[in-house]
């Protein structure tokens, strides 16, 4: 029987935990059709294999649906033409139906439309013209399907939720002013009544629908006993509220516990706000590393026509036109023309590479003054640019935060709140002798309310607010959990050279000039002639001399020698400026004591360029890219600590042994690419090192992903400060001793928070469920317990903001 297998990648929404991927899993390993399933929660994705003659996708997305979470689709109206009669829409529909990440497709001959819900991102819309065109008919196209739908729907629900959290915080403060010092004024329960319920039955409703959902399939998460526990305290505030004499009559108060009930809707979704405030960050970076390539290209037909096209159209052999200026849309090799490329993006180095005929060009690279054309070699999923986007997905979805810790927990705590709960209600009608039902249900939603998993939510989030605050202010940006579980166990830390240990620009650091020359106009020349070059390192030249207060003159003529440097006159004489080829062509002459200098140079890795007035040399300038003043000292600091210090760079191995040698690093590796740094960082990790990566270029993006603890300096690229776990503003090394006792500081206080939260749950369970009352009479009120719950959130609060005052009190250390 034929089968229709497919790799899919399933965007989620609500999936954030393990736990609630661990739900989503086992829910797609029951569809018939769904092999080699995984949830990534970290990217919010399901990666399966379907067979959709078993299971069609449409039922993958019900699944999820119907488990509380959601699937990422949108739907778009297509205009069809060529269809001529029903049976022409049926076949559309079928070619539509059959494409790669759409959920549901209908089209109308009437008005000559397709309805097509589909996966942004897994389904393509210039397939879907590719395919009905194979059959006959067209599919007109808008310019938004390359729109990014998921951040769009990721957005609209952070402001719902939002609106829902400033709405219950609202209306949360009356009922528990009221609860606390007006209980004896008229209409007061009533009065709460109106007010809390709009907070858990619109701001709260999620909690409702999802744990409904969960109990349909006989599951439960944090949402089943949040639901569970407002919604007892709700309902049994309304009976007390309607009918107080059923306890007056038994010599009991008619508590009401409306208030608790808002207070724990609203504290959840403020935890939520907050989780999903620091995930719509950490998408951004694969989105900047997209916006890299351009959407659009110019490519250049048989007989040299050119024309502008979607990236997503061209294909291997075609042959393309980048301007200056331009990002390079695709890997491949130059055919025609001359530039420099800048290429920091993928190597990290700061000198633009030089690009002729039959040299390599990788997308997202930008061309600089020149223009060339190029054959494509790789598209789409097979550049190098895509392979970094996939490896930093790849690598940010294997690793798990601390919270992992809390929703292990919350997969056995959630049934087991709940079996006590109902266990502790039986026991007390069985036992309970004349007041039973009355101790039951006190005793059920007192162990319902005392449960409620705000504290649990809070540990994490409330330390993180506090140690991202405390480091902020000392110039050190910790964005979340992921990399404090690691940082205190760090014992490799890989440095990127240009950019982390050095300044990463080129810079003049020496000039030297023959003694016997006018050194009031050759400077002046020499500036005229590099202003006027193209070359990268001539701008660093014009630069120094402009700085030391020199002047340019005008030049009679001048003309650049590819690849070599350039040639100008002034009056009677000729000027040469270039590198020791264009030198030893034009048979140009060099003083001993310049030459010395250059050898000098040369040997600690720097770069020289040769000013020559007629046939002599009459000065040489050395360039390189400075180390920061601050590299030598924090290098040392961390290799006293017992840390093993690496140097990775692209660079070549003379510049990259000067810098190590410079700064007293012993291990380093010089020519590598972006993959060879995170093979490096894998292999660390197999030794059972615990590794941090430091870097600042989008080259460092995939192997910061890799590392346990990932570091940018803040000067760098967006790109590696959004993919890094943390960020030194300051681009200072010595931040990063620092930063790394912060994280000590911080995952321990979060680790206090977890215990505080769990041992309170442990001692105020048993307590809540009446294991007192045959020894001392002492029965829980659901009322205290709701206090309680607030003390232990408060208790999580104030622990989390003691690290604040260790931070004080240790000023200038961190």
């Amino acid at each position: 029987m034929e089968t229709k297998e497919k790799f899919l990648e399933v965007p989620l929404l609500g999936v954030g935990s393990e736990h609630c991927a661990l739900i989503v899993d086992r829910g797609l390993g029951k569809l018939q059709g769904v092999k080699n399933h995984r949830v990534d929660f970290n990217n919010e994705k399901a990666v399966l294999e379907l067979d959709e003659m078993k299971t069609p996708l449409h039922e993958v997305v019900r699944t999820v649906r119907d488990l509380g979470y959601g699937v990422v689709t949108t739907k778009k109206e297509f205009p069809i033409t060529g269809m001529s009669c029903a049976s022409c829409a049926v076949s559309v529909e079928s070619i539509l139906k059959s494409q790669k990440g759409v959920v549901q497709a209908a089209v109308n001959f009437a008005n000559n439309t397709a309805i097509v819900e589909f996966i942004p991102g897994v389904a393509d819309p210039l397939v879907f013209k590719q395919a009905v065109r194979s059959v006959g008919y067209d599919i007109l196209l808008d310019q938004e399907h390359g729109k990014d739908i998921k951040e769009e729907i990721h957005q609209k629900l952070y402001q719902v939720l939002k609106l829902k959290t400033i709405f219950a915080a609202l209306f949360t403060i009356p009922p528990v002013i009221i609860g606390m010092f007006f209980m004896d004024m008229p209409y007061a329960n009533v009065t709460m009544l109106v007010l809390t319920t709009p907070v858990l039955f619109w701001s709260g409703r999620s909690f409702f629908v999802n744990g409904f959902k969960q109990a349909k399939h006989l599951q439960a998460n944090m949402d089943t006993l949040v639901a569970l526990s407002t919604g007892i305290a709700f309902l049994f505030s309304i009976f007390n509220t309607f009918y107080p004499q059923f306890w007056h009559n038994r010599g009991l108060h008619a508590h009401v516990y409306y208030e608790t009930a808002a207070v724990v809707i609203s504290f959840i979704l403020l935890g939520k706000l907050l989780e999903e405030k620091a995930k719509s960050k950490t998408s951004s970076a694969i989105k900047k590393l997209i916006g890299l390539q351009p959407n659009k290209v110019t490519i250049i037909h048989e007989g040299g026509h050119q024309m502008e096209i979607p990236i997503e159209q061209v294909k291997v052999g075609d042959k393309l036109l980048v301007k200056p200026g331009e990002k390079i849309p695709v890997d491949g090799l130059v055919t025609e023309g001359y530039s420099y490329v800048d290429e920091s993006t993928m190597r990290g180095e700061p000198v633009p590479a030089e690009k002729k005929k039959d040299d390599a060009v990788f997308a997202g690279t930008v061309n600089q003054k020149g223009s060339f054309q190029f054959m494509a070699k790789k598209v789409g999923s097979e550049t190098l640019l895509a392979q970094i986007i996939k490896r930093v997905q790849e690598a940010q979805g294997s690793k798990a935060p601390i919270q992992k810790l809390v929703d292990k927990i919350a997969g056995v705590f959630v049934p087991v709140v709940i079996g006590i709960s109902m266990f502790s209600f039986l026991v007390w009608i069985i036992f309970g002798g004349d007041n039973g039902l009355t101790h039951a249900l006190l005793a059920m939603v007192t162990v319902l309310v005392i449960a409620c998993p705000c504290a649990l939510g809070l540990a994490t989030p409330t330390a993180i607010m506090v140690g991202v605050g405390i480091g902020a202010e000392n110039g050190i940006l910790i964005k979340d959990a992921e990399s404090l579980e690691s940082a205190h166990k760090v014992n490799a830390i890989i440095l990127d050279k240009t950019g982390t240990i050095t300044e990463g620009k080129p810079e003049v650091t020496d000039i030297v000039w023959n003694a016997e020359v006018n050194k009031q106009i050759l400077p002046s020349i020499l500036l005229s002639i590099e202003a006027q070059s193209e070359h990268p390192l001539a701008e660093a030249v014009a630069r120094y001399l402009k700085t030391s207060g020199v002047s340019s003159s005008a030049l009679d003529a001048f003309n650049s020698i590819t690849g070599k440097g350039v040639y100008a006159v002034k009056g009677i004489d000729s000027y040469f400026a270039g590198n020791q080829k264009l030198m030893l062509e034009e048979g140009i002459s060099v003083p001993h004591d310049l030459s010395s200098n250059a050898n000098v140079w040369q040997g600690s890795g720097k770069t020289v360029i040769y000013f020559a007035q007629n046939k002599v040399v009459v000065a040489v300038v050395a360039i390189a890219d400075k180390v920061k003043s601050t590299s030598v000292k924090a290098i040392k600091n961390l290799q006293d600590q017992g840390i093993e210090v690496y140097m990775l760079t692209g660079d070549n191995a003379q510049t990259a042994k000067a810098v190590a040698d410079q700064v007293g690093i012993k291990r380093y590796t010089a020519e590598v690419l972006p993959a060879d740094k995170e093979a490096f960082i894998k292999r660390l990790q197999q030794e059972g090192k615990t590794v941090a990566m430091v870097g600042d270029g989008i080259n460092d993006a995939q192997a910061l992903a890799q590392a346990n603890v990932s570091i940018a300096m803040g000067r760098g690229s967006d790109i590696a400060i959004d993919v890094a776990k943390m960020t030194l503003i300051s681009s200072d090394l010595q931040q990063l001793p620092r930063a790394l006792k912060l994280s000590k500081l911080t995952v321990k206080t979060i680790r206090q928070n977890l215990f505080w939260a769990f041992i309170y749950n442990i001692i105020g369970i048993p307590i809540a469920a009446g294991i007192l009352y045959p020894s001392t009479g002492f029965l829980l009120n659901p009322m205290i317990a709701g206090a309680a719950m607030a003390l232990s959130s408060v208790s999580v609060v104030g622990n989390s903001l003691r690290l604040k005052m260790i931070a004080l009190k240790h000023h200038g250390t961190f």
